[in-house]
């Protein structure tokens, strides 16, 4: 009886399988058949070309990729939490909102390589788009060294990353957020 259900557990699960790897390829499918008809993917990773984005009239297309940015950076990667400096009472200071501050977490156990300091994000001033991009997409400094903890090593898709570069240059290096 025992076996009967390890089987029975076992088909389940390849069914549960098949079916999102089905759907993954359809997805896949789709966007690769939209794109060989010339048709943009519509999707909300979808990269926005300068060019598309000349043509569709760029002031909505920008808005919507820098609100996607804004999105990824206040919702997903949470950056303020360590590019934002704390209070006295270590509260987020969100008048130097993304300006960058010291690290207030510590490890475990000693790390050699842990950051003392998260760098000031807002502007991304001193990132060209390709060094934000590698950081974004691979992990990677500017240094081509990889990122010290306590930074999470991403690995975006290149649509999300420019999402992100666009809200932060959005921003004026010196941005207070009221």
């Amino acid at each position: 009886m025992k076996e009967a259900y390890r089987w029975t557990f076992c088909l389940a699960i390849l069914l549960a399988t098949g079916l999102a790897l089905v759907g993954l390829l359809s997805r896949d499918t789709s966007a690769a058949e939209r794109q060989s008809k010339g048709q943009a993917a519509q999707s909300p990773n979808a990269p926005i070309s300068s060019a598309a984005a000349q043509k569709n009239g760029s002031s909505s297309a920008q808005q919507s990729l820098v609100a996607r940015g804004q999105y990824l950076v206040d919702n997903i990667g949470m950056c303020s939490e360590c590019h934002t400096p704390r209070d006295g009472q270590g509260n987020l200071d969100n008048h130097r909102y993304l300006q960058g501050a010291p690290i207030w977490i510590m490890p475990v156990h000693p790390m050699t390589n842990w950051a003392m300091r998260a760098p000031a994000i807002a502007g991304l001033e001193g990132f060209t788009d390709f060094q934000a991009e590698t950081v974004l997409e691979r992990g990677i400094g500017p240094n081509g060294i990889e990122i010290q903890p306590p930074m999470h090593i991403y690995h975006m898709n290149h649509a999300d990353a420019q999402a992100i570069i666009a809200y932060l240059r959005s921003l004026p290096s010196n941005y207070t957020n009221p």
